[in-house]
């Protein structure tokens, strides 16, 4: 895949280009986003509302969608996939976890009888066709990110049997064979087949099957009946509505009409109205946060006073009280204190205007005007005019320019000029390991430098050379240290860093549904829910 295609069609933060015509070929169903099933018994369809478009990349190497990636976890399975909360590696399509985590190598036996949704069965050869993609030099996707630094290759040993082989020994990598979801060789060798994948054509061998896709309104899932692996299905059938704007998808789950009964991504604003209404509100702390970009091109944020400045000037605690209601942390590193590899920063942004004017005269700026491009995630809404006024009050006038999130990043894409943009991200929708939550965001080729035009600094080149140390570190504690000792240059730069790490809440009706775990990332995982 060529690099416009690449940044045409991965997913950041549930952004993605528009979606093409070829995305008929796998729709079918119901244009309504009304529950499409029975209406009693276990046949009843589950509606759940999420709070993110679904019209991102759906393609697995490809997409960071929100949307996208909580379904694929219900349609697709790796060789091992994690648990959404723990984030512990489990059996999926193979039959077990290899017994040594530092070997240089893991041979991998496929469950038997495990099936695609077309009905043919998943091989060897499937597996292999995956990682080839993932790992060809020539094609570039956002899992070559996660897998390209250790994996050396895989290898088919039978029809039944895979083996990968590592550069060197890394433990961290058993939890990362769930973003390699297994996809049908016979489907997606296809002449233009990763197009079609990329639209929200989904085929895999998980327990449920897309049965309508929809994009900016909904997408449907049924139950698989020859789903034989470890996570079976409950409900019959799933209708997940995408409404990002927060007013209509607090309506949709409470009251007594409500057509939903369970909704990710709720306003705080709203906790107390709906525990009133009988439903449980719950939330998860992690690398959820509003983060700056800057256009290190663009004068004069190729100045690393003025990006210190900014974020200096802006009043977190404010923040958190009226915008977060109390639900968030002002970063005190680029991970969130509760990763296991945090540590505070040498550097620090706590609200000091006056530290920040300084900064900006030491660097020669004055009458400074910024153009806020920004998306229109509910809660970054919320959080916005804190920015300006902070902003403003230094001397900087300050504009808020919240789109659509496919819009911005579509803008980013195509190199349009920019000065900064704030925005949503949590990696842990990846995973927990700091090696890869700092290679997601940095890193030479990676999609976020192309952003911010800083790859080629002599700062950025050296914390590349830094990090890639880091990921050969065998000792643990060792590797520890060195990811924060880089990280402390990372929160020096402020390139891309973020402004506060914050909850995300999601609510359900216990009425109705049972073993539902608020996950502290976008979306939600029902793989081990039930009606109640």
């Amino acid at each position: 895949m060529h690099r416009r295609t690449f940044l045409k069609h991965t997913g950041a933060l549930g952004a993605a280009a528009a979606v093409s015509a070829s995305l008929s070929a796998c729709s079918s169903g119901p244009e309504s986003t009304n529950d499409t099933g029975g209406t009693g018994g276990k046949d009843r369809t589950l509606t759940a509302v999420i709070g993110y478009g679904n019209d991102g990349s759906w393609d697995p190497t490809q997409t960071a969608s929100a949307f996208c990636m909580a379904a694929n976890n219900h349609i697709y399975e790796g060789l091992l996939d994690t648990d959404p909360i723990s984030r512990e590696p489990y059996a999926a399509l193979a039959t077990e976890i290899p017994k040594d985590a530092n070997a240089t190598s893991w041979r991998f036996t496929l469950r038997a009888g495990a099936k695609f949704h077309d009905g043919k069965p998943v091989t060897a050869d499937d597996v292999v066709f995956v990682f080839d993609r993932i790992l060809d030099p020539k094609t570039q996707t956002l899992a070559k990110g996660f897998f390209a630094s250790w994996l050396k290759e895989v290898r088919r040993i039978d029809g039944r049997t895979v083996e990968l082989v590592l550069k060197f020994p890394f433990p961290d990598g058993l939890s990362r064979l769930t973003l390699a979801k297994v996809m049908p060789r016979h489907v997606f060798s296809k002449p233009g087949a990763w197009d079609k994948a990329t639209a929200g054509l989904a085929i895999g061998s998980g327990p449920y099957r897309q049965t309508a896709h929809h994009p900016k309104s909904n997408t449907t899932f049924a139950a698989y009946p020859d789903y034989n692996g470890p996570r079976k299905p409950a409900f019959a059938r799933m209708n997940w509505l995408t409404i990002v704007d927060a007013a209509p998808r607090v309506a949709r789950i409470s009251g007594s009409s409500a057509g939903a009964q369970i909704s990710d991504n709720i306003p705080y604003a709203n906790i107390e109205q709906l525990e009133s209404n009988g439903l449980t509100v719950a939330g998860g702390a992690g690398m959820n946060n509003l983060f700056l970009m800057f256009n290190t091109a663009h004068k004069p944020f190729d100045d690393v006073r003025v990006r210190q400045a900014l974020h200096y000037a802006i009043d977190t605690g404010k923040m958190i009280e009226v915008a977060l209601k109390g639900h968030g942390k002002p970063s005190t590193s680029f991970l969130n204190e509760g990763n296991p590899a945090h540590r505070r920063a040498k550097t620090v942004y706590e609200h000091d205007p006056e530290k920040a004017k300084a900064l900006l005269k030491a660097a020669g700026v004055s009458g400074l005007r910024i153009n806020i491009l920004a998306v229109n995630v509910s809660w970054i809404l919320d959080c916005l005019p804190t920015i300006k006024a902070s902003w403003d009050a230094i001397g900087v006038r300050t504009t808020l320019d919240p789109q659509e999130t496919t819009a911005v990043f579509t803008k980013m894409d195509q190199k349009q000029d920019y000065q900064v943009v704030a925005a949503a991200s949590n990696p842990n929708q990846f995973g927990l390991d700091a090696d890869l939550i700092m290679h997601y965001n940095y890193g030479p080729t990676n999609l976020w430098m192309n952003y911010t035009r800083w790859a080629d600094d002599a700062v950025a080149r050296q914390l590349f050379r830094d990090m890639d140390r880091a990921t050969r570190e065998p000792d643990p504690a060792r590797k520890k240290t060195m990811v924060q000792d880089y990280i402390d240059t990372v929160a020096e730069q402020a390139v891309l860093y973020p402004v506060v790490h914050n909850e995300l809440m999601t609510a359900w009706d216990p009425r109705k549904l049972t073993g539902i775990r608020a996950q502290p990332y976008p979306g939600i995982n029902l793989l081990r829910a039930k009606w109640a």
